[in-house]
Formats: C-alpha cells, structure tokens, sequence
C-alpha cells in the first residue's frame, strides 16, 4: 500500500514536483481547486447549494455518487465497473460510493490535483459514532488518505432547513483557511456541523471531540408480499455522551462544530498490556 508524505502531500513516495502528474502546488496558482463530493446524490440539494457558495472563491468541479449512498463510510466497489456520466448542470456522477467518487476523481478522471477537497453539505449530522458510518465523512477521508487537505460537512437537522446559511458558512471558512495559508501546506481531516440557523444565528465555530451515542435501535422487521421477512437497519441511538466538549453538546448551543479527524485506530494507551497478554498466553499455550 502507498503512504503519503505529510510534508508534500504525496501519495507516490517522492516529492509531488518530481513525479506527479497532478498541478502545482496552491502557492503557485492564483485561483483554488476544490473537489465536491457527498453521499446524498449528486442531485442532492446540499451539494447543489455547496457548489454555488463555492463557485465565487474557487474552481469547483463535483464528482457524486449517482444515488444515495448514506452509511457507505470508506467503502470501494471492487468487483463491479463503475461509469462515469455528466449531469445537465456539469456535475459528474458516478454508480458506486462516495469513496469511489473521490478515489476516482483522483487518480485519474480529474487530471490535476485539487487543493481541497469537501465533502456535503449531508443532510442531517454526522457527530460521534455517525463518522465511522457516515459516507460523508469517507468521501472527505478519501481525499485526506491521498494527502490533500478535506472537510466533511453536514447540515444538524434533516430538511435542508437555512441551506444557504450553511453554505454561506462553509464558503467564508474555507476562504479565511486559505487567507491564512491553511490549504495547500498539509493533509488535514475535519468533520463540520452546522446548525439549521439563520446566517446571523449562527454561533462561531467550536473545536471539539467526539460525544458517543447508545447503541442502535432494535432492527425493524417486515414480511414482503411473498411472506418472505424483511429486515430494516434501526435508527442511530441517542446521545449518550453530549458533556460539554462534544460535538453533541457544541451543535445544541447552537455553534458550528468541528472536530479534527485522524484514520489511526490503534487503540496506543494499551499497546503494552495487549503485548504483554498476548505473550502470556503464547507461553501457556506451550509454543
């Protein structure tokens, strides 16, 4: 598997200057190139909003899943083809996930590299447990793994409610990063909530971690019309940890939310004792 240099952003294994097809570096160019994706559709109203707040500061280009793919998180499709088709509105959609749309838009549909890319606006939050599911959250986490700079945004209520507040939002966070050099240095991974809000209700960012929510409701059963049982996932469970700190407890203040994202699992705090229990039980094993 290719690594990234954190330093030049390179997924190759040497300086992007040398052996990279992509564009140049930010610094070199005088307009910014964003990348769009989402996991709603390409048709999704949240997109549509992102792309038209996005369009004034920036070259934007949108490569979307074909359908709704919510829930897919970091999926690839591998053994069937994907095809890539242009909307109307110059949108690209693509039949597979959100991580296939990013994945292919970077490694070969767009023929430069992008200086961010942004994933949403998602409709409804994407906070604690919902970013390990969430194709929002994979779609911007595709980006990151290639070593460029993304965000996944998510609008805290369904609906579309105040869409233009959001994306209004999104639009002048992304033009103060790169007013202070924050696009186009290092990969970075954040995951944005936006209260549904009028624009001038919207409270200022707040950094925090991520809350945890109780487990799943039961799954929903059902019996098709060829008395054969259907099984529905159930919904997301409440917020069981929304302590001041969390994305949780920030969205209810009202706040724009954003946590800092990372891809490694390790659990390292218990490195030590998993070894030292592994080799105890090497040993009583009798190996």
């Amino acid at each position: 598997m290719t690594r990234f240099c954190p330093q030049c952003g390179s997924n190759r294994g040497a300086c992007p200057e040398a052996t990279s097809p992509y564009n140049g570096r930010l610094n070199n160019r005088s307009r910014m190139k964003i990348l769009i994706s989402n996991d709603d559709g390409f048709r999704a109203d949240g997109i549509v909003a992102l792309h038209a707040a996005l369009q004034a500061i920036a070259d934007v280009e949108v490569v979307a899943p074909e359908h709704n793919n919510s829930a897919k998180s970091n999926a690839l499709t591998l053994h069937t083809p994907l095809y890539v088709n242009r909307a109307e509105n110059g949108f690209r959609y693509v039949n597979g996930t959100p991580a296939d749309c990013v994945h292919i838009a970077l490694t070969g549909l767009l023929g430069y590299r992008p200086d961010l890319v942004i994933s949403g606006i998602n409709n409804g939050a994407n906070m604690g447990d919902d970013t390990l599911y969430s194709g929002t959250v994979g779609a911007a986490m595709e980006g990151y793994l290639f070593g460029i700079p993304a965000i996944a945004v998510s609008q805290i209520d369904k609906g579309w409610a105040h869409l233009d507040a959001a994306a209004s939002t999104v639009a002048r966070m992304v033009q103060q990063m790169m007013d202070q050099s924050l696009i186009g240095t290092r990969p970075w991974l954040l995951n944005v909530n936006i209260p549904n809000l009028p624009l001038d209700q919207i409270k200022p960012p707040k950094v925090c971690r991520l809350g945890r929510r109780h487990a799943a409701e039961p799954v929903i059963t059902q019996v098709d019309p060829r008395g054969q049982t259907m099984y529905w996932i159930g919904a997301a469970g409440a917020a069981m940890d929304d302590s001041a700190g969390t994305d949780f407890h920030a969205a209810d203040l009202g706040h724009v939310v954003v946590t800092p994202l990372k891809v490694d699992l390790t659990e390292h705090d218990h490195l030590q004792a998993w070894s030292q229990t592994c080799a105890r039980l090497w040993q009583q094993d009798g190996a």
